[in-house]
């Protein structure tokens, strides 16, 4: 029973690092298409962040820790309830968009680009994330087809291993100076904290995982497909 709730509470740890690094993808990403469309008026964070730039590094992180936290939930077996994971995801998804594109104002190409406190945007932002995390923790057992070809990444992966344990400290490296440039300039601007609270969670959880991952050297322990 004991090694039964640490099975299912390591899977929904794994899929709680896929959720947190989509997240940073979709948060972070509006902030690159708005500093991209003001430049040169709006710097985000300044003047505790250089270069709006830098930003990129997070999606890199936010990236790169997809991976290894993915093969976490995949090392266990936990079974299926009727269908598997992806079959949710799909679903989840679909409906999502839906739900975005009927009752929502925005539209859903710009869904994680512009700006918006809507609740029914974000709850649609929310569930299109979440259908997206189930759909990548189950992606290998779509078809074979997308199997032949995740292993094929993986063992390319697998021969730039080492490159990628260093991208990943160093992503994550700079993923936590954003962080801090983040909470300089919401501790100069206490009224941003609302609108700064969800990047600033999720960064932080960015961060800690790429030097978990660099720490436990879940890049260098990835061996190809035919070994497993």
């Amino acid at each position: 029973m004991a090694g039964s709730v640490y099975i299912i509470l390591k899977k929904i740890f794994s899929l709680a690092l896929i959720f947190n690094a989509l997240i940073t993808l979709g948060v972070v990403a509006g902030l690159i298409f708005g500093f991209y469309r003001a430049y040169p008026l709006w710097r985000p964070f300044e003047p505790y962040l250089l270069d709006g730039n830098l930003l990129w590094f997070a999606i890199a992180a936010a990236g790169i820790n997809i991976f290894p936290a993915a093969c976490i939930g995949r090392a266990l077996h936990t079974g299926r309830f009727l269908f598997h994971h992806y079959v949710y995801g799909f679903l989840v998804l679909l409906l999502s968009c839906l739900f975005v594109v009927f009752f929502t104002s925005m539209s859903l190409p710009y869904l994680f680009l512009l700006n918006s406190a809507d609740i029914a945007v974000n709850v649609g932002r929310f569930f299109v994330l979440a259908g997206l995390t189930l759909l990548l923790d189950d992606l290998p057992d779509i078809s074979e087809r997308v199997e032949s070809g995740l292993n094929w990444v993986k063992t390319k992966a697998c021969q730039a291993r080492r490159a990628l344990h260093y991208l990943q400290l160093i992503t994550g490296l700079v993923a936590f100076y954003i962080l801090m440039a983040v909470t300089s300039s919401t501790i100069q601007n206490p009224s941003r904290l609302y609108y700064n609270s969800f990047l600033l969670g999720t960064l932080f959880v960015t961060s800690i995982t790429s030097f978990a991952l660099v720490k436990s050297k879940a890049w260098l322990k990835i061996t190809p497909p035919e070994c497993n």
